[in-house]
């Protein structure tokens, strides 16, 4: 995932409240996207999060509603 990506992702984060989500839920171009696009796409944003680069966001290590469920939490984010 490219650092402009992290950061429209970032900037996504920043305007939700605090609980759980999907990826879809803040990568605006999800809907468009073919079904292997958001696959790869999914992929990387959970690389990215295992990696540290979304401060505030967790992996839930569960799946719910037709894809992995994350926590934002952004009283972690700094």
């Amino acid at each position: 995932m490219t650092d402009e990506e992290i950061s429209r992702l970032r900037a996504a984060l920043a305007e939700r409240e605090p609980g759980p989500f999907h990826f879809r839920d803040i990568c605006a171009s999800f809907d468009e996207m073919w079904i292997g696009d958001k696959v790869k796409a999914g992929h990387a944003f959970l690389d990215a999060v295992r990696a540290g680069r979304l401060p505030g966001v967790s992996d839930t290590g569960t799946k719910k509603g037709g894809g992995r469920l994350y926590l934002w939490s952004p009283d972690r984010a700094h």
